[in-house]
């Protein structure tokens, strides 16, 4: 990296916009992890643990909830539409940043360095 970039004043703003998005998708991706473990492993849905998660999620995984059929597996339910969400929902969050990162400031050398990376 060049100096220039360093001492920009939009640096600390994207870097604090693409924690975001990260902090974020981590909490999401952790609440479907949990969501997935649970139906896999048969957890009781009337748990109020159980049921807090489902209801939490429920509405980040209802866009996917047809696309795959439920597979049932000796009393638990392997939901390939969490693991879809879950896939959706990271590579959304790439987009995210890499839009927030097209508004930093580059130096001219590091610019052409990076034209140069992406003719390759």
């Amino acid at each position: 990296m060049y100096m220039d970039s360093f001492n920009s004043p939009t640096t600390k703003p994207l870097y604090r916009g693409t924690q975001i998005v990260w902090y974020i998708l981590s909490i999401l991706e952790i609440l479907l992890l949990f969501r997935f473990l649970m139906k896999f492993l048969g957890a009781n849905p009337v748990a109020g643990f159980t049921s807090f998660i489902y209801g939490a999620t429920y509405i980040f995984t209802a866009p996917f909830l047809s696309v795959f059929r439920i597979t049932y597996v000796v009393g638990s339910i392997f939901e390939w539409t969490t693991l879809l969400a879950m896939l959706v929902y990271w590579i959304v969050a790439i987009g995210i940043v890499r839009l927030l990162l097209i508004g930093k400031t580059v130096s001219i050398p590091e610019a052409a360095v990076k034209l140069d990376e992406q003719e390759k």
